[in-house]
């Protein structure tokens, strides 16, 4: 095992500063202002999920009969305005219309809540985030008056806080959309890269070369890591220029949604599920290389690899809003989709050690398709090498 970790930190070093130094680097270092409409094809599905967490609950905090006759109202508004356009209602059990904890009870709810109504119908109180009263306060003057069934309009009064579990859950979700997008985006960016160089070098024999002195396990992993090290330079370049430009236009960095585990870790697991995502997808293209023999088949075959790529990723996107329903559980477990539904989950989740556990699968997965690949490599070109020896010998004695 030493042996090979050596041997694979040879290559490494070898392929990293071939290509880190070589010419073509800078041109590849322009390759993400290209595929930007990879980025702007995904918003589209964006919309869906913004469709499932813009579903506004509001809290009903009024005495039984007022309660009763605002779920009238709003069952008769559904009718004539669509159920989108009015908010659905929950009735709190237990809280009092003049409840002077009202704020409190906007995050222990059975759902997040947006705002909740308290107060009377005559005079109702909405209390929220300021986005979310103000939105909403029309619709809600427009449920009490209905209520009343009387021709004189309601003033809603509004009560604000800094921020309700649904508004916070909003943002927590934009921040989970813009790390899967993120993440997609540098994976299919710079994962071919270890499919071009592996042919280049089976093309030119020196592949052959190498696994004469070096195991093949250590061969594949030399250039895997060779190539995610190439590729962490490319996105620390392009961070940097990122920051320094949106410092510079916007006068400072704003204030963007925090996730759930905080920035710091955050961007820590951004770093790891990225080199997951690409380990995984680039072991699975050094098989693809090892079954290729010509560039004509690369991309016959690397083609279903990178539409299956997308739709890996449209299944992570799709379970952003279905945090611990099945189908969202098999986005986790999926080792090629892990990557995505667990940077979605450290957007919207705290807790820490699922984070350890999906990694440590992650990369046994990528060690068992390296393996893979390794057989297909000996059984495709060490045997195409074996039976040119023979055939030679044979020439020589019919010779």
């Amino acid at each position: 095992m030493i042996e090979t970790i050596r041997a694979a930190f040879v290559i490494a070093r070898r392929d990293f500063t071939a290509i880190i130094f070589s010419k073509s680097f800078f041109f590849f270092l322009l390759g993400p202002l290209f595929p930007l409409i990879i980025g702007i094809a995904a918003g589209g599905l964006g919309q869906q999920v913004r469709q499932d967490i813009d579903r506004p609950v509001i809290g009903v905090a009024l005495e039984e009969a007022q309660a009763a006759k605002l779920a009238d109202a709003r069952a008769a508004l559904s009718e004539s305005l669509g159920n989108n356009a009015i908010p659905e209602l929950l009735v709190l059990d237990g809280v009092a219309p003049n409840d002077p904890d009202i704020r409190a009870r906007l995050d222990t709810a059975s759902k997040p809540l947006t705002a909740i109504i308290s107060g009377s119908l005559e005079a109702p109180l909405l209390t929220g985030s300021e986005r979310d009263v103000k939105r909403w306060s029309g619709k809600v003057a427009l449920l009490s008056e209905t209520a009343l069934a009387g021709s004189n309009p309601v003033a809603v009064k509004t009560d604000f806080v800094a921020a309700t579990g649904s508004s916070k859950k909003r943002t927590q979700i934009a921040t989970a959309q813009g790390g899967q997008i993120i993440l997609i985006l540098l994976t299919m960016i710079l994962a071919g890269m270890v499919l071009s160089n592996l042919v280049e070098e089976k093309t030119n024999k020196i592949i052959e070369i190498l696994a004469a002195a070096i195991p093949m396990d250590a061969i594949f992993l030399g250039k895997l890591f060779a190539m995610l090290g190439m590729a962490l330079v490319g996105i620390t370049v392009w961070s940097t220029l990122g920051f320094v430009g949106v410092s510079v236009v916007a006068e400072g960095i704003p204030d963007l949604p925090a996730p759930a585990v905080g920035w710091p870790l955050f961007c820590v697991l951004m770093v790891l599920y990225f080199s997951m995502a690409y380990l995984l997808l680039g072991s699975l293209f050094l098989g693809i290389g090892a079954m290729a023999t010509t560039v004509r088949e690369v991309q016959t075959l690397s083609m279903p690899v990178t539409m299956g790529q997308l739709l890996v990723f449209f299944l992570a996107a799709f379970t952003v809003t279905k945090l611990g329903e099945p189908v969202e559980w098999f986005a986790v477990v999926f080792p090629f989709s892990s990557p995505f539904a667990m940077i979605a989950r450290a957007a919207q989740m705290d807790n820490i050690w699922q984070h350890g556990l999906a990694l440590i699968w992650q990369a046994m997965f990528t060690l068992i398709i390296i393996r893979f690949s390794v057989l297909l490599f000996r059984r495709n070109v060490m045997k195409s090498g074996n039976s040119a020896r023979k055939k030679s010998l044979l020439a020589r004695i019919r010779g």
